[in-house]
């Protein structure tokens, strides 16, 4: 059985399009769903919580605290074969929340490690969903800084097939942006057993 981790970064809490279509998919696929929604709070980080990320073998009973919330949060990424992202598209970027858990979870030696060939990502054999809406904004458009942002954190990090569902430009497109979404989602959806 899949384990879907959706984690959710849009302020809204009702009436999102990323929240529903990242549940929608996530049904489809079927399995077990975990949700971690970062607009309930994420903390930033700050000096002391760098210093205890380097710690290493040195690390303090206070850094391992410290890195308590980040190491919560590699663990639902580590536990998922599938993760679904929810990407609204704020100011051609990501939302501050976003932001704050991709500092939270692109940590040196622990998803991610430097060799002699270039940095390595150790989240590997997952896969990946980014479900993008924006009022304006074309996926993948040149004032898209949102999209390529997460596709190469997300490789950086080890999870390298990544697929993009976008309701984009939805104040242009109205209703056909979310259709088309819902469409592409719902091809996704496993053949029956006749």
């Amino acid at each position: 059985m899949t384990h879907t981790l959706i984690i959710h970064s849009s302020a809204r809490k009702t009436g999102s399009v990323t929240r529903d279509l990242s549940r929608t998919l996530a049904e489809t696929l079927g399995g077990t769903v975990t949700e971690r929604d970062l607009a309930d709070g994420i903390a930033l980080i700050d000096e002391p919580w760098i210093g205890a990320n380097f710690a290493g073998d040195a690390a303090t009973d206070a850094d391992h605290a410290r890195l308590a919330g980040s190491e919560e949060l590699v663990a639902e990424l580590e536990a998922a074969d599938t993760i679904v992202i929810g990407l609204p598209i704020y100011n051609f970027s990501v939302p501050a929340a976003l932001k704050a858990w991709v500092d939270q979870v692109a940590r040196a030696r622990r998803t991610f490690r430097y060799t002699e060939t270039g940095p390595e990502g150790l989240l590997t054999g997952k896969k990946a969903y980014l479900v993008v809406a924006s009022g304006g904004v074309p996926v993948d458009s040149p004032v898209d800084f949102a999209t390529p942002y997460m596709r190469h954190l997300l490789g950086f990090i080890g999870i390298s097939d990544v697929t993009v569902i976008g309701a984009d430009a939805a104040m242009v497109r109205g209703d056909a942006a979310r259709a088309e979404a819902e469409a592409a989602i719902a091809a996704l959806a496993p053949a029956k057993a006749a």
